[in-house]
């Protein structure tokens, strides 16, 4: 099944449009841009540059994707892009910007919803099944694993690591590391796991509860985080408590979100 262009579409010839794939009213596909096949791409959207997308995704009017970096030092003759996997979902006005890393890429993996006004800034790597939901807005260089939910109007520093499974509150701001399975809230404070999402991704009530264990011994056992780890290191674990101290044992000079204490505003310091 051949491509549908609209009239009003402006397509480079260096372009390549997979087969069964619709580009609505004023999209514009300059440079070398790969579309996969039965993708849907709205009214005046922009894909630019080392753009590389699977099959069967959704961009919304108005998104922009394979822009340059907002990066003061950045020059524009850096060979980058975009890789963007299948399945996923661009609403309208999503941005997504090129890498500032020479030879790489920004990474959306597959399955993945960003709402409304997401932004993925340069070198964001996005693992699979996240929901990056309206005007969340990701730094540069921010890594989130599988599965997570990113609050609207959220904000990202950039290095900072977001875990699988981990959920976000609305209007919060981080700039650290937000450990897997745990709810982000405030400015870098997190509460608990996500027990919700947990039950939902099919993690059984052992592996809940040896989860509790492990945010208890990390976050609320009076340890500092390299004598937890050493606590912990002298048990053995479910796979998924596993995961959740390798993750703070390679926290790197942005640090581990801390855990919201009883009393404090979810905007205070310790």
């Amino acid at each position: 099944m051949t491509p549908r262009i609209h009239s009003s579409a402006h397509v480079d010839p260096a372009a390549e449009i997979g087969e069964g794939t619709v580009l609505g009213p004023g999209v514009v596909v300059e440079g070398p841009v790969r579309i996969g096949p039965d993708c849907e791409i709205g009214a005046h959207a922009v894909l630019q540059g080392r753009v590389v997308m699977g099959a069967g995704n959704r961009v919304g009017p108005g998104a922009v994707i394979g822009a340059d970096p907002q990066h003061l030092t950045f020059r524009r003759d850096t060979p980058s892009g975009v890789r963007i996997g299948d399945g996923n979902t661009l609403r309208e006005h999503t941005t997504i910007h090129r890498a500032a890393t020479e030879n790489a890429d920004t990474m959306v993996g597959d399955g993945n919803f960003l709402m409304a006004g997401a932004h993925l800034a340069h070198d964001v790597i996005l693992g699979n099944r996240n929901v990056v939901a309206n005007n969340a807005l990701l730094g540069g260089h921010v890594r989130v694993g599988d599965g997570c939910f990113l609050g609207g109007g959220s904000v990202y520093h950039q290095f900072i690591r977001i875990g699988r499974l981990a959920v976000t509150q609305g209007i919060s701001g981080f700039g650290m590391d937000i450990p897997p399975f745990c709810m982000g809230v405030g400015v870098n404070r997190i509460a608990g796991l996500n027990t919700v999402g947990l039950r939902r991704a099919g993690l059984g009530p052992d592996a809940r509860r040896d989860l509790q264990d492990a945010y208890r011994l990390l976050f609320r056992s009076g340890l500092n985080r390299a004598q937890a780890l050493e606590a912990a290191a002298a048990k053995s674990w479910s796979p998924e408590a596993e995961e959740f101290f390798q993750f703070a044992r390679e926290c790197g000079k942005r640090g581990l979100c801390a855990h919201l204490r009883s009393g404090q505003g979810r905007g205070e310091s310790e």
